[in-house]
């Protein structure tokens, strides 16, 4: 038969459970804590798909860098535009061919403008012929009244002398007074005769010299007319005007074309710049004299910049650079090059390779390699000014620090990483 237990020995073991289970649950409270403590398990990263740079202290050189192309210099590059209207009959250089100042580059033809030279040419020719008649005549009136001065001036002096004689023989009375009155008079007929006549050459020529210069200026009139319309006859053949390469030939053969037209492009290859296109958030502290370099995948010529565009395009501002050095086998008009301006040197600074998110004055939060375990740790780092390849550390890093440079964006959840 059953025996019935005491009352006490059933709450003891009541009570045994309850501590059990609150023990339990104790325990795994403590372990939840101490799991949800613990630091997650770093990731693995390839050590070699990552760019790392040592932080340095030295001398840095602040530069930016552009992409651009090499055109002629302002003076070596010049368009040939129509002096008149016209139709193209003949074009005789393609692009390319090399000129010289006298090389004929293409004709045009303007029926109007040789019959105006025509013209010109019938009135010059015929003015010409007029000056020559009007010449001849006014020395014709010029010569004869010079010969009745010369005739009026011998009769005065006959009269003066025969005055003279009759005043000697009337003072010896063998001639009377009424024929010594009478010479004396004649001679002072002559003498006023006499001095008129002169006056009236020195008119005459007067106005001989006034006739010829009017008719001489109708002349030079016609003459530069007729010298315009020919050089404008002779500006239909249009000329290069200086050594160099033929660029462009926007015209074709049977196209009219007014007056003041493009009809091609000459360029001296041997005379170039650099049209580099800087970032507008990079051009702040470029300045007019500042050392350049220019890469034209063949070779590199050092430069310096001689213009800033005062407005920006597109995101960029355009930077001509002045090049100093030998051009390369293969340079020419429009090829695209690759520039760099320095901006200035900073001495004693840390700086670091610059970063795949950094920019200047800002902080970035990099990896910070242990060499020793070849863990990476995220730390702050605040940046200073940059370069195109540098950047000054201003904090966060001291010197020998190793930094990961390269985009890890996708490890942002994770302040730890592991190279292997």
């Amino acid at each position: 038969m059953d025996v019935q237990r005491p009352a006490s020995v059933a709450r003891q073991k009541k009570l045994r459970r309850i501590y059990m289970g609150i023990g339990a649950v104790a325990v795994i409270a403590l372990v939840s804590v101490f799991l949800a403590r613990l630091k997650p398990a770093a990731p693995t990263v390839e050590a070699a798909t990552v760019w790392r740079d040592t932080v340095k202290r030295g001398p840095m050189v602040r530069q930016v860098r552009g992409l651009g192309t090499l055109v002629p210099v302002d003076e070596a590059r010049r368009w040939l535009a129509s002096s008149t209207q016209g139709r193209v009959e003949r074009i005789v250089l393609r692009p390319g061919a090399q000129v010289t100042p006298d090389t004929i580059i293409l004709e045009l033809n303007d029926p109007q403008l040789q019959q105006q030279l025509l013209e010109a040419e019938t009135q010059l020719r015929a003015s010409e012929a007029d000056l020559a008649a009007t010449r001849a005549r006014l020395d014709t009136e010029r010569l004869n009244q010079r010969s009745i001065a010369a005739t009026v001036e011998a009769d005065f002096e006959q009269a003066r002398l025969e005055r003279e004689v009759n005043e000697d023989l009337a003072k010896d009375g063998l001639v009377s007074n009424l024929i010594l009155k009478q010479s004396t008079v004649r001679s002072e007929s002559l003498r006023t005769r006499s001095q008129l006549e002169k006056e009236r050459v020195a008119v005459s020529e007067e106005s001989v010299r006034a006739q010829m210069l009017a008719q001489q200026a109708r002349v030079d009139q016609l003459r530069t007319l007729y010298n315009l319309r020919r050089q404008q006859v002779d500006q239909l053949r249009v000329r290069a005007g200086m050594t160099g390469v033929l660029e462009q030939v926007p015209v074709e053969v049977g196209q009219q074309v007014a007056q003041g037209t493009n009809v091609a492009r000459v360029a001296d290859p041997t005379r170039l710049k650099a049209e580099l296109r800087i970032a507008e958030t990079q051009a702040r502290d470029l300045a007019i004299g500042q050392v350049a370099s220019v890469d034209t995948r063949n070779g590199i010529i050092p430069g310096k910049v001689i213009r800033i565009d005062p407005a920006a395009q597109n995101g960029t501002v355009t930077v001509d650079v002045e090049l100093a050095g030998e051009l390369p086998r293969g340079a020419r008009p429009d090829l695209s090059v690759d520039g760099t301006v320095e901006l200035e040197r900073l001495e004693n600074v840390l700086f670091v390779g610059r970063p795949a998110f950094g920019q200047e004055n800002s902080a970035v939060g990099l990896f910070l390699v242990d060499q020793a375990t070849m863990e990476a740790a995220r730390v702050q780092v605040q940046l200073g000014r940059s370069s195109v390849n540098t950047i000054e550390v201003k904090g966060g890093v001291k010197e020998g620090d190793q930094l990961v440079l390269s985009d890890m964006s996708a490890w942002d959840a994770f302040d730890r990483v592991r190279l292997r």
